[in-house]
């Protein structure tokens, strides 16, 4: 009998050794818990107001950046009129000052063409010389072109007729008249006389 009994014994201790390492097992092949990862929200970034908004906010007194031929910019007031006297005496400023300047240039580079015209005896040198003089030369035909622009336009704001379009009597406007002081004619009227002007060139090419 006690034989039986140590034989039963070892085969409990087998049996609950079997048991526990199956149990083992099955929990090692549990599969792995996940765990959701929540994500955050991104917080909504403030939009930068946009180009359009900033215009309006600065259309009530809109400042013309840069000095203009050694004026400084016209600065709008509120409710002013469009050809006011503060508004006419500036451009008269800015185009007289302009014709000062470009009057001081072509008196300058004349006098200095006369000064240098017989120091370069040696004929390669002449003929360099000669070809800076010839660009001078075409610089200066421009600025007197310039010049005459300019008078005309003085001319205009003696009669009361600047600041508008010669072909339909529109508003040039204040932005276009403080980067080019002798327009004669509003955006749309320039950009059709330039577009006519294109069609005329590309007919005249086709006939060559």
């Amino acid at each position: 009998m006690p034989a039986t009994k140590s034989v039963k014994k070892k085969t409990n201790t087998v049996t609950t050794r079997k048991k526990k390492s199956r149990a083992t097992k099955k929990a090692g092949t549990k599969p792995a818990v996940t765990k959701k990862v929540v994500k955050k929200k991104a917080s909504k970034k403030k939009r930068a107001p946009s180009k359009k908004a900033a215009r309006k906010k600065r259309s009530l007194g809109d400042v013309f950046l840069g000095p203009i031929h050694g004026i400084e910019p016209y600065i709008i007031k509120r409710g002013e009129e469009y050809m006011s006297k503060a508004q006419v005496k500036h451009f008269r400023d800015i185009l007289q000052s302009w014709k000062n300047e470009l009057i001081e240039h072509v008196d300058g580079t004349v006098h200095h063409m006369q000064d240098e015209a017989a120091n370069f005896p040696d004929p390669s040198d002449r003929a360099t010389q000669e070809s800076e003089f010839g660009l001078e030369l075409r610089t200066r035909d421009r600025e007197r072109k310039l010049l005459r622009k300019i008078n005309l336009a003085l001319l205009r704001i003696d009669d009361g007729a600047y600041g508008y379009c010669e072909e339909t009597g529109e508003e040039i406007g204040l932005k276009r008249l403080e980067a080019r002081p002798v327009a004669t004619l509003c955006l749309e009227a320039q950009e059709r006389r330039e577009m006519a002007e294109r069609q005329f060139r590309d007919r005249d090419d086709r006939y060559r």
